[in-house]
């Protein structure tokens, strides 16, 4: 008897320290922010990455819809952001948000492009900590010169 609930003790330890020891390594979030040059509503050829847009990664309770996670990130020189994620978001909506352009001629939300749903859990059948969230972007004011002749070569043709 004396057996039994030593094993049981030490059963339940085991499940108390795993749970309150913090994760082993976070999630890094990789993904970029474009300036949308052609208004064109996606990437193209002319499209430019933004140095310096802000973004932040929301995370939501799935029931009540309650902000339960927030981080923010910045772009590199390469419009490029690198966010580390520390829990696993298994039971909460994540998205990658835009926040802010430092381009003043190209801070206007793209619709549709503005953010980017993530898996942030180790429950999912990923191996890697590394995620990937897809490109948002801005629309500049005014479409730049050249622009009509690149969407045309978009355009499908009905031959």
């Amino acid at each position: 008897m004396a057996k039994l609930l030593m094993s049981i003790a030490l059963c339940l330890l085991l499940v108390y320290v795993s749970e309150a020891r913090p994760m082993r390594k976070p999630f890094v979030l990789h993904g970029r922010v474009y300036c949308d040059t052609c208004r064109a509503g996606f990437e193209t050829s002319a499209t430019t990455y933004i140095a310096g847009a802000r973004v932040r990664i929301e995370c939501k309770d799935r029931n009540s819809l309650q902000l339960v996670y927030s981080v923010e990130g910045v772009t590199d020189s390469t419009g490029t952001y690198k966010i580390s994620i520390a829990d696993d978001h298994g039971d909460q909506m994540c998205d990658a948000v835009l926040v802010k352009s430092p381009q003043p001629d190209c801070a206007k939300v793209d619709p549709g492009r503005d953010r980017s749903r993530l898996s942030l859990t180790r429950s999912n059948g990923l191996v890697s900590d590394t995620r990937f969230a897809n490109a948002m972007g801005f629309m500049k004011d005014e479409p730049a010169s050249g622009c009509t002749q690149l969407l045309k070569q978009y355009q499908e043709s009905d031959d």
